[in-house]
């Protein structure tokens, strides 16, 4: 399949995306990912777009849809690819359009997660994650604790909260996600391709995407 994933930070698109990835070896793609490899890889995409990053400047939409182009090339998207995250403006999404268009390739569904805020919030503020850089594992206090003294459970290191998800930190970032995202939804609904699932379960949201793109 071939979906873009919409939902604000904490919606569970990550999630989401795995569990899609797990069931017809569609391939999850996001910006962060495809940014993070073009530079390891030292590709001369990725080396322009590092310029930006090392400046702590926002990496233009030209490159991003460059960096986006050679992903969608890359032979394991073959079987399909799941957009998380990305695109995130309108610009963004009328670029893509016309990459799809160049690569003949088009869209089976975007879908829509719609999570309430005090979910989010409760979500988010609960997350914990390894401080080991090598590691990364996400845990819940909640529902998937560490160890009793905030360990990882697989290599040890410190459980922590990021910087971006304490509750001011949130909230600044659903603020954004509203203004510059959210006008997405009007977007894909007039192109005829959204479907929006307002579920907590992962299981049922899996499950009405299946259907979605039969």
């Amino acid at each position: 399949m071939r979906i873009v994933l919409l939902g604000a930070p904490g919606a569970g698109k990550g999630t989401i995306a795995k569990l899609l990835s797990d069931f017809d070896g569609s391939v999850q793609i996001s910006t962060g990912d495809i940014l993070r490899n073009a530079v390891k890889a030292k590709t001369k995409l990725g080396l322009e777009a590092q310029g930006y990053m090392e400046r702590g400047e926002l990496v233009p939409d030209r490159l991003i849809m460059d960096i986006m182009e050679a992903r969608l090339q890359e032979p394991d998207c073959a079987k399909g690819y799941l957009l998380d995250g990305f695109p995130r403006t309108i610009p963004q999404a009328e670029e893509l359009k016309k990459l799809l268009t160049k690569l003949n390739m088009k869209l089976d569904a975007v879908i829509n997660i719609d999570v309430p805020k005090e979910v989010i919030l409760d979500r988010l503020t609960t997350r914990r994650t390894c401080s080991n850089p090598d590691c990364q594992e996400i845990y819940n206090i909640k529902s998937k604790p560490p160890s009793p003294d905030g360990k990882c459970l697989k290599c040890g290191s410190p459980a922590v909260q990021r910087a971006d998800e304490t509750v001011e930190a949130i909230t600044k970032r659903l603020e954004t996600y509203n203004e510059k995202t959210a006008p997405l939804i009007d977007f894909y609904a007039k192109e005829g391709l959204l479907k929006t699932i307002a579920s907590l379960s992962s299981d049922e949201i899996v499950s009405q995407i299946k259907e979605a793109v039969k």
